[in-house]
Protein backbone atom coordinates (compact mmCIF):
# COMPACT_ATOMS: atom_id res chain seq x y z
CA UNK A 1 0.00 0.00 0.00
CA UNK A 2 2.87 2.36 0.83
CA UNK A 3 4.16 2.17 -2.74
CA UNK A 4 0.75 3.00 -4.14
CA UNK A 5 0.35 5.88 -1.71
CA UNK A 6 3.76 7.21 -2.76
CA UNK A 7 2.69 7.02 -6.41
CA UNK A 8 -0.42 9.05 -5.66
CA UNK A 9 1.60 11.58 -3.65
CA UNK A 10 4.12 11.98 -6.48
CA UNK A 11 1.38 12.70 -9.00
CA UNK A 12 -0.33 15.13 -6.63
CA UNK A 13 2.96 16.97 -6.06
CA UNK A 14 3.41 17.27 -9.83
CA UNK A 15 -0.12 18.68 -10.14
CA UNK A 16 0.63 21.37 -7.56
CA UNK A 17 3.96 22.25 -9.16
CA UNK A 18 2.58 22.35 -12.68
CA UNK A 19 -0.54 24.33 -11.71
CA UNK A 20 0.67 26.89 -9.13
CA UNK A 21 -1.90 28.98 -7.27
CA UNK A 22 -4.87 26.92 -8.49
CA UNK A 23 -6.06 26.02 -4.99
CA UNK A 24 -9.54 24.80 -5.94
CA UNK A 25 -8.06 22.44 -8.54
CA UNK A 26 -5.51 21.15 -6.03
CA UNK A 27 -8.32 20.54 -3.53
CA UNK A 28 -10.44 18.63 -6.04
CA UNK A 29 -7.54 16.41 -7.14
CA UNK A 30 -6.49 15.75 -3.54
CA UNK A 31 -10.03 14.74 -2.59
CA UNK A 32 -10.30 12.26 -5.45
CA UNK A 33 -6.81 10.84 -4.96
CA UNK A 34 -7.48 10.25 -1.26
CA UNK A 35 -10.14 7.75 -2.32
CA UNK A 36 -8.02 5.95 -4.91
CA UNK A 37 -5.34 4.34 -2.73
CA UNK A 38 -7.21 1.04 -2.62
CA UNK A 39 -8.04 1.18 -6.33
CA UNK A 40 -4.41 1.58 -7.36
CA UNK A 41 -3.45 -1.26 -5.01
CA UNK A 42 -6.03 -3.56 -6.57
CA UNK A 43 -5.38 -2.44 -10.18
CA UNK A 44 -1.60 -2.05 -10.68
CA UNK A 45 -2.14 -1.70 -14.43
CA UNK A 46 -3.48 1.81 -13.81
CA UNK A 47 -0.10 2.92 -12.47
CA UNK A 48 1.75 1.15 -15.29
CA UNK A 49 -0.39 3.02 -17.84
CA UNK A 50 0.08 6.36 -15.97
CA UNK A 51 -3.68 6.79 -15.70
CA UNK A 52 -3.43 9.30 -12.84
CA UNK A 53 -0.87 11.45 -14.67
CA UNK A 54 -3.07 11.47 -17.74
CA UNK A 55 -6.41 12.08 -16.05
CA UNK A 56 -5.24 15.20 -14.17
CA UNK A 57 -3.95 16.81 -17.36
CA UNK A 58 -6.73 18.28 -19.53
CA UNK A 59 -6.86 17.09 -23.10
CA UNK A 60 -7.24 20.70 -24.15
CA UNK A 61 -7.18 24.11 -22.43
CA UNK A 62 -8.56 27.08 -24.32
CA UNK A 63 -8.20 30.69 -23.13
CA UNK A 64 -9.51 33.55 -25.22
CA UNK A 65 -10.43 37.23 -25.04
CA UNK A 66 -14.06 38.35 -25.12
CA UNK A 67 -14.49 41.97 -26.23
CA UNK A 68 -17.97 43.48 -25.88
CA UNK A 69 -19.66 46.87 -25.85
CA UNK A 70 -21.95 48.18 -23.12
CA UNK A 71 -25.09 50.29 -23.61
CA UNK A 72 -23.05 53.51 -23.36
CA UNK A 73 -20.71 52.45 -26.12
CA UNK A 74 -17.77 51.63 -23.85
CA UNK A 75 -15.72 48.59 -24.85
CA UNK A 76 -14.81 45.97 -22.25
CA UNK A 77 -12.57 42.93 -22.51
CA UNK A 78 -13.09 39.79 -20.44
CA UNK A 79 -11.33 36.45 -20.47
CA UNK A 80 -13.04 33.27 -21.63
CA UNK A 81 -12.15 29.65 -20.85
CA UNK A 82 -13.02 26.16 -22.03
CA UNK A 83 -11.22 23.23 -20.41
CA UNK A 84 -11.85 19.94 -22.22
CA UNK A 85 -10.67 17.46 -19.63
CA UNK A 86 -11.62 13.98 -20.74
CA UNK A 87 -13.43 12.43 -23.71
CA UNK A 88 -12.79 8.80 -22.74
CA UNK A 89 -16.46 7.88 -22.33
CA UNK A 90 -18.19 10.45 -24.55
CA UNK A 91 -18.14 13.99 -25.93
CA UNK A 92 -17.00 16.68 -23.51
CA UNK A 93 -19.89 17.85 -21.31
CA UNK A 94 -19.95 20.58 -18.69
CA UNK A 95 -21.36 23.97 -17.88
CA UNK A 96 -20.32 27.56 -18.53
CA UNK A 97 -19.96 29.90 -15.54
CA UNK A 98 -20.06 33.71 -15.71
CA UNK A 99 -18.78 35.22 -12.45
CA UNK A 100 -16.03 37.67 -11.43
CA UNK A 101 -14.29 34.91 -9.44
CA UNK A 102 -13.71 32.77 -12.53
CA UNK A 103 -10.10 32.01 -13.41
CA UNK A 104 -8.43 28.95 -14.84
CA UNK A 105 -8.10 27.20 -11.44
CA UNK A 106 -11.87 27.35 -10.84
CA UNK A 107 -12.61 26.03 -14.34
CA UNK A 108 -10.10 23.20 -13.96
CA UNK A 109 -11.54 22.20 -10.58
CA UNK A 110 -15.04 22.11 -12.04
CA UNK A 111 -13.93 20.28 -15.19
CA UNK A 112 -12.03 17.65 -13.20
CA UNK A 113 -15.06 17.03 -10.97
CA UNK A 114 -17.22 16.81 -14.09
CA UNK A 115 -15.29 13.78 -15.38
CA UNK A 116 -16.44 11.62 -12.48
CA UNK A 117 -19.88 13.17 -12.08
CA UNK A 118 -20.68 12.45 -15.72
CA UNK A 119 -19.28 8.95 -15.41
CA UNK A 120 -21.57 8.23 -12.46
CA UNK A 121 -24.70 9.06 -14.46
CA UNK A 122 -24.16 6.02 -16.67
CA UNK A 123 -24.52 8.20 -19.77
CA UNK A 124 -21.94 8.70 -22.53
CA UNK A 125 -20.47 12.05 -21.49
CA UNK A 126 -16.89 13.17 -20.95
CA UNK A 127 -15.81 15.99 -18.62
CA UNK A 128 -15.35 19.69 -19.39
CA UNK A 129 -16.09 23.16 -18.04
CA UNK A 130 -15.99 26.72 -19.29
CA UNK A 131 -16.71 30.28 -18.31
CA UNK A 132 -15.62 33.87 -18.04
CA UNK A 133 -14.82 36.48 -15.39
CA UNK A 134 -17.73 38.52 -16.80
CA UNK A 135 -20.27 39.63 -14.17
CA UNK A 136 -23.85 39.49 -15.49
CA UNK A 137 -25.25 41.25 -12.40
CA UNK A 138 -26.55 44.71 -13.19
CA UNK A 139 -26.19 44.24 -16.94
CA UNK A 140 -29.06 44.90 -19.34
CA UNK A 141 -30.41 42.20 -21.64
CA UNK A 142 -28.73 43.82 -24.70
CA UNK A 143 -25.40 43.87 -22.85
CA UNK A 144 -25.79 40.22 -21.88
CA UNK A 145 -26.65 39.38 -25.49
CA UNK A 146 -23.61 41.19 -26.89
CA UNK A 147 -21.31 39.48 -24.42
CA UNK A 148 -22.76 36.01 -25.13
CA UNK A 149 -22.45 36.55 -28.87
CA UNK A 150 -18.81 37.60 -28.53
CA UNK A 151 -18.11 34.63 -26.25
CA UNK A 152 -19.63 32.24 -28.79
CA UNK A 153 -17.64 33.79 -31.66
CA UNK A 154 -14.59 31.99 -30.29
CA UNK A 155 -16.21 29.08 -28.45
CA UNK A 156 -17.94 27.87 -31.62
CA UNK A 157 -14.57 26.74 -33.00
CA UNK A 158 -14.19 24.16 -30.23
CA UNK A 159 -17.65 22.68 -29.60
CA UNK A 160 -20.22 20.52 -31.40
CA UNK A 161 -23.07 18.10 -30.73
CA UNK A 162 -20.66 15.12 -30.90
CA UNK A 163 -17.56 16.98 -29.69
CA UNK A 164 -18.31 19.23 -26.72
CA UNK A 165 -21.75 20.14 -25.39
CA UNK A 166 -21.73 23.06 -22.90
CA UNK A 167 -24.59 23.90 -20.54
CA UNK A 168 -25.36 26.58 -17.95
CA UNK A 169 -23.85 27.13 -14.52
CA UNK A 170 -23.64 30.10 -12.12
CA UNK A 171 -24.52 33.27 -14.05
CA UNK A 172 -25.64 31.32 -17.12
CA UNK A 173 -29.32 30.45 -17.37
CA UNK A 174 -31.88 30.08 -20.11
CA UNK A 175 -31.41 33.66 -21.31
CA UNK A 176 -27.66 33.28 -21.80
CA UNK A 177 -27.96 29.82 -23.34
CA UNK A 178 -30.52 31.22 -25.79
CA UNK A 179 -28.23 34.05 -26.88
CA UNK A 180 -25.28 31.68 -27.30
CA UNK A 181 -27.32 29.12 -29.23
CA UNK A 182 -28.61 31.83 -31.56
CA UNK A 183 -25.07 32.95 -32.32
CA UNK A 184 -23.90 29.36 -32.79
CA UNK A 185 -26.70 28.76 -35.27
CA UNK A 186 -25.84 31.95 -37.18
CA UNK A 187 -22.14 31.11 -37.36
CA UNK A 188 -22.49 27.43 -38.29
CA UNK A 189 -25.92 27.13 -39.96
CA UNK A 190 -26.48 24.11 -37.72
CA UNK A 191 -29.50 23.40 -35.52
CA UNK A 192 -28.50 20.58 -33.21
CA UNK A 193 -27.89 19.63 -29.59
CA UNK A 194 -24.68 21.63 -29.19
CA UNK A 195 -25.91 23.34 -25.99
CA UNK A 196 -28.19 22.03 -23.25
CA UNK A 197 -30.47 24.05 -21.01
CA UNK A 198 -32.12 25.51 -24.10
CA UNK A 199 -35.64 26.93 -24.15
CA UNK A 200 -38.47 24.45 -24.60
CA UNK A 201 -39.36 26.03 -27.93
CA UNK A 202 -36.01 25.17 -29.51
CA UNK A 203 -34.79 21.81 -28.26
CA UNK A 204 -34.78 22.13 -24.48
CA UNK A 205 -35.94 19.42 -22.13
CA UNK A 206 -38.77 19.49 -19.67
CA UNK A 207 -37.55 19.05 -16.06
CA UNK A 208 -34.07 20.42 -16.89
CA UNK A 209 -34.69 23.52 -14.76
CA UNK A 210 -35.68 21.40 -11.78
CA UNK A 211 -33.17 18.62 -12.32
CA UNK A 212 -30.20 19.50 -10.11
CA UNK A 213 -32.35 20.41 -7.11
CA UNK A 214 -34.67 17.44 -7.57
CA UNK A 215 -31.73 15.10 -8.11
CA UNK A 216 -30.03 16.26 -4.91
CA UNK A 217 -33.16 15.46 -2.94
CA UNK A 218 -33.63 12.11 -4.69
CA UNK A 219 -30.07 11.17 -3.73
CA UNK A 220 -30.56 12.34 -0.15
CA UNK A 221 -33.80 10.35 0.00
CA UNK A 222 -31.82 7.17 -0.70
CA UNK A 223 -29.36 8.02 2.10
CA UNK A 224 -32.24 8.57 4.49
CA UNK A 225 -33.84 5.25 3.51
CA UNK A 226 -30.68 3.46 4.60
CA UNK A 227 -31.11 5.14 7.97
CA UNK A 228 -34.75 3.97 8.09
CA UNK A 229 -35.72 7.65 7.73
CA UNK A 230 -37.45 9.87 5.15
CA UNK A 231 -37.96 13.56 4.38
CA UNK A 232 -41.43 13.43 5.88
CA UNK A 233 -41.58 15.65 8.96
CA UNK A 234 -37.93 16.72 8.70
CA UNK A 235 -36.65 20.28 9.10
CA UNK A 236 -34.36 21.27 6.22
CA UNK A 237 -31.90 24.12 5.63
CA UNK A 238 -31.04 24.92 2.00
CA UNK A 239 -28.24 27.38 1.27
CA UNK A 240 -28.58 29.50 -1.83
CA UNK A 241 -31.72 30.74 -3.52
CA UNK A 242 -30.91 30.13 -7.17
CA UNK A 243 -32.08 27.40 -9.45
CA UNK A 244 -30.68 24.45 -7.49
CA UNK A 245 -31.82 25.70 -4.07
CA UNK A 246 -35.30 26.59 -5.27
CA UNK A 247 -36.02 23.15 -6.70
CA UNK A 248 -34.35 21.30 -3.85
CA UNK A 249 -36.80 23.20 -1.62
CA UNK A 250 -39.69 22.27 -3.91
CA UNK A 251 -38.95 18.54 -3.97
CA UNK A 252 -38.10 18.29 -0.25
CA UNK A 253 -41.38 20.02 0.58
CA UNK A 254 -43.24 17.70 -1.77
CA UNK A 255 -41.78 14.77 0.19
CA UNK A 256 -43.10 16.17 3.48
CA UNK A 257 -40.20 18.27 4.77
CA UNK A 258 -40.24 21.87 6.01
CA UNK A 259 -37.53 24.18 4.65
CA UNK A 260 -36.87 26.87 7.26
CA UNK A 261 -33.84 28.76 5.85
CA UNK A 262 -32.42 29.90 2.50
CA UNK A 263 -29.71 32.38 1.56
CA UNK A 264 -27.94 34.45 -1.06
CA UNK A 265 -24.43 35.91 -1.11
CA UNK A 266 -25.42 38.71 1.31
CA UNK A 267 -27.26 36.83 4.05
CA UNK A 268 -29.99 34.34 4.92
CA UNK A 269 -33.67 34.24 5.85
CA UNK A 270 -35.19 32.06 8.56
CA UNK A 271 -38.88 31.32 8.91
CA UNK A 272 -39.92 28.80 11.56
CA UNK A 273 -43.21 28.26 9.73
CA UNK A 274 -41.37 27.26 6.56
CA UNK A 275 -40.02 29.38 3.68
CA UNK A 276 -42.75 30.29 1.20
CA UNK A 277 -41.33 29.11 -2.11
CA UNK A 278 -43.65 31.16 -4.31
CA UNK A 279 -42.25 34.34 -2.76
CA UNK A 280 -38.67 33.19 -3.28
CA UNK A 281 -39.39 32.30 -6.91
CA UNK A 282 -40.94 35.73 -7.49
CA UNK A 283 -37.96 37.50 -5.93
CA UNK A 284 -35.19 35.48 -7.57
CA UNK A 285 -36.62 34.28 -10.89
CA UNK A 286 -38.85 37.21 -11.85
CA UNK A 287 -37.74 40.35 -10.02
CA UNK A 288 -34.07 39.33 -9.59
CA UNK A 289 -33.96 40.86 -6.10
CA UNK A 290 -32.01 39.98 -2.96
CA UNK A 291 -33.32 37.40 -0.51
CA UNK A 292 -33.69 40.03 2.25
CA UNK A 293 -36.77 41.36 0.45
CA UNK A 294 -38.59 38.21 1.62
CA UNK A 295 -39.11 39.58 5.13
CA UNK A 296 -41.17 42.50 3.80
CA UNK A 297 -43.94 40.09 2.87
CA UNK A 298 -43.47 37.55 5.66
CA UNK A 299 -43.32 39.21 9.06
CA UNK A 300 -42.61 35.93 10.85
CA UNK A 301 -39.32 35.62 8.96
CA UNK A 302 -35.98 37.04 10.03
CA UNK A 303 -33.10 38.18 7.81
CA UNK A 304 -29.48 37.89 9.00
CA UNK A 305 -26.45 39.41 7.27
CA UNK A 306 -23.77 36.87 6.45
CA UNK A 307 -24.74 33.85 4.38
CA UNK A 308 -22.28 31.39 5.98
CA UNK A 309 -24.08 31.68 9.32
CA UNK A 310 -27.08 29.85 7.88
CA UNK A 311 -25.62 26.61 9.27
CA UNK A 312 -26.34 27.81 12.80
CA UNK A 313 -30.02 27.11 12.12
CA UNK A 314 -31.09 23.78 13.64
CA UNK A 315 -32.13 21.18 11.08
CA UNK A 316 -32.41 17.47 10.40
CA UNK A 317 -31.13 17.73 6.83
CA UNK A 318 -28.70 20.25 5.32
CA UNK A 319 -28.54 20.86 1.57
CA UNK A 320 -25.66 23.23 0.68
CA UNK A 321 -26.63 24.51 -2.77
CA UNK A 322 -24.75 27.82 -3.10
CA UNK A 323 -21.03 27.66 -3.93
CA UNK A 324 -17.71 25.97 -3.21
CA UNK A 325 -16.31 25.90 0.34
CA UNK A 326 -19.35 27.55 1.92
CA UNK A 327 -19.58 25.03 4.76
CA UNK A 328 -16.45 24.73 6.89
CA UNK A 329 -15.36 22.62 9.85
CA UNK A 330 -16.93 24.94 12.42
CA UNK A 331 -20.27 24.89 10.60
CA UNK A 332 -20.10 21.09 10.28
CA UNK A 333 -19.57 20.71 14.02
CA UNK A 334 -22.52 23.03 14.65
CA UNK A 335 -24.75 20.90 12.40
CA UNK A 336 -23.66 17.73 14.21
CA UNK A 337 -24.27 19.34 17.60
CA UNK A 338 -27.74 20.44 16.51
CA UNK A 339 -28.75 16.90 15.50
CA UNK A 340 -28.39 16.98 11.71
CA UNK A 341 -28.55 13.43 10.29
CA UNK A 342 -27.90 13.97 6.56
CA UNK A 343 -26.03 16.40 4.29
CA UNK A 344 -26.22 16.33 0.49
CA UNK A 345 -24.20 18.71 -1.67
CA UNK A 346 -26.31 20.49 -4.26
CA UNK A 347 -23.39 22.72 -5.29
CA UNK A 348 -19.90 21.82 -6.47
CA UNK A 349 -17.64 21.09 -3.48
CA UNK A 350 -19.56 23.33 -1.01
CA UNK A 351 -18.12 21.50 2.02
CA UNK A 352 -14.46 21.92 2.89
CA UNK A 353 -12.36 18.75 3.38
CA UNK A 354 -12.36 19.43 7.13
CA UNK A 355 -16.16 19.64 7.16
CA UNK A 356 -16.48 16.37 5.24
CA UNK A 357 -14.19 14.70 7.77
CA UNK A 358 -16.44 15.88 10.62
CA UNK A 359 -19.52 14.42 8.91
CA UNK A 360 -17.90 11.07 8.20
CA UNK A 361 -16.44 10.75 11.72
CA UNK A 362 -19.85 11.44 13.24
CA UNK A 363 -21.69 8.96 10.98
CA UNK A 364 -23.71 11.71 9.30
CA UNK A 365 -25.03 10.50 5.95
CA UNK A 366 -23.04 12.58 3.47
CA UNK A 367 -23.66 12.84 -0.27
CA UNK A 368 -20.73 14.41 -2.16
CA UNK A 369 -21.49 16.85 -4.96
CA UNK A 370 -20.18 14.75 -7.81
CA UNK A 371 -22.92 12.24 -6.91
CA UNK A 372 -25.66 14.26 -5.21
CA UNK A 373 -25.75 17.12 -7.71
CA UNK A 374 -25.33 15.02 -10.84
CA UNK A 375 -29.04 15.37 -11.67
CA UNK A 376 -28.46 18.50 -13.72
CA UNK A 377 -25.91 17.02 -16.07
CA UNK A 378 -27.87 13.75 -16.18
CA UNK A 379 -30.89 15.61 -17.50
CA UNK A 380 -28.64 17.52 -19.89
CA UNK A 381 -27.65 14.10 -21.20
CA UNK A 382 -31.33 13.26 -21.59
CA UNK A 383 -31.77 16.55 -23.48
CA UNK A 384 -28.94 15.51 -25.81
CA UNK A 385 -30.73 12.20 -26.44
CA UNK A 386 -34.00 13.97 -27.25
CA UNK A 387 -32.24 16.40 -29.60
CA UNK A 388 -30.49 13.55 -31.43
CA UNK A 389 -33.83 11.83 -32.01
CA UNK A 390 -35.80 15.05 -32.65
CA UNK A 391 -38.17 13.97 -29.88
CA UNK A 392 -39.75 15.67 -26.86
CA UNK A 393 -40.37 13.62 -23.73
CA UNK A 394 -42.98 14.59 -21.14
CA UNK A 395 -42.01 16.09 -17.78
CA UNK A 396 -43.05 12.84 -16.11
CA UNK A 397 -40.87 10.74 -18.45
CA UNK A 398 -37.78 12.88 -17.84
CA UNK A 399 -38.38 13.08 -14.09
CA UNK A 400 -38.80 9.31 -13.89
CA UNK A 401 -35.53 8.74 -15.77
CA UNK A 402 -33.79 11.32 -13.55
CA UNK A 403 -35.07 9.65 -10.39
CA UNK A 404 -33.79 6.26 -11.53
CA UNK A 405 -30.40 7.70 -12.50
CA UNK A 406 -30.01 9.21 -9.00
CA UNK A 407 -30.96 5.88 -7.41
CA UNK A 408 -28.38 4.15 -9.63
CA UNK A 409 -25.70 6.69 -8.70
CA UNK A 410 -26.37 6.08 -5.02
CA UNK A 411 -26.18 2.32 -5.47
CA UNK A 412 -22.93 2.57 -7.47
CA UNK A 413 -21.29 4.78 -4.84
CA UNK A 414 -22.53 2.60 -1.98
CA UNK A 415 -21.35 -0.64 -3.62
CA UNK A 416 -17.93 0.78 -4.58
CA UNK A 417 -17.37 2.04 -1.04
CA UNK A 418 -18.15 -1.42 0.32
CA UNK A 419 -16.05 -3.25 -2.28
CA UNK A 420 -12.97 -1.18 -1.47
CA UNK A 421 -13.22 -1.47 2.30
CA UNK A 422 -14.91 1.77 3.38
CA UNK A 423 -18.62 0.90 3.70
CA UNK A 424 -20.89 3.92 4.08
CA UNK A 425 -18.25 6.37 2.84
CA UNK A 426 -19.99 7.77 -0.24
CA UNK A 427 -17.13 10.19 -0.91
CA UNK A 428 -14.84 7.23 -1.56
CA UNK A 429 -17.59 5.32 -3.29
CA UNK A 430 -18.46 8.11 -5.73
CA UNK A 431 -14.83 8.82 -6.56
CA UNK A 432 -14.01 5.15 -7.07
CA UNK A 433 -17.10 4.32 -9.14
CA UNK A 434 -16.64 7.39 -11.33
CA UNK A 435 -12.90 6.90 -11.76
CA UNK A 436 -12.80 3.18 -12.53
CA UNK A 437 -15.20 3.48 -15.46
CA UNK A 438 -13.13 6.25 -17.05
CA UNK A 439 -9.84 4.48 -16.28
CA UNK A 440 -11.00 1.26 -17.93
CA UNK A 441 -12.10 3.23 -21.02
CA UNK A 442 -8.69 4.95 -21.18
CA UNK A 443 -6.92 1.59 -20.93
CA UNK A 444 -9.04 0.14 -23.73
CA UNK A 445 -8.37 3.09 -26.06
CA UNK A 446 -4.59 2.99 -25.80
CA UNK A 447 -2.16 5.85 -25.27
CA UNK A 448 -4.17 8.83 -26.50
Amino acid sequence: MAGKTNYIERVLETVKKRNPGETEFHQAVSEVFESLKFVIEKNPEFEQAAILERIVEPERQIIFRVPWQDDKGKIHVNRGFRIQFSSAIGPYKGGIRFHPSVYIGIIKFLGFEQIFKNSLTGLMMGGAKGGSDFDPKGKSDPEIMRFCQSFMNELCRHIGADTDVPAGDIGVGGREIGYMFGQWKKLTSLFNGVLTGKGLDFGGSLARTEATGYGCVYFCEEMLKDKKESFNGKTVVVSGSGNVAIYAHEKATELGAKVVAMSDSNGYIYDKHGIDLDTVKQLKEVERKRIKEYVKEHKSAKYTEGSFDIWNVECDVALPCATQNELDEKAAKTLVKNGCIAVAEGANMPCTPEAVKVFLENKIAFGPGKAANAGGVATSGLEMAQDSQRLVWSFEEVDKKLHQIMINIYKSAKEAAKEYGTPGNLVNGANIAGFTKVARAMMAQGLV
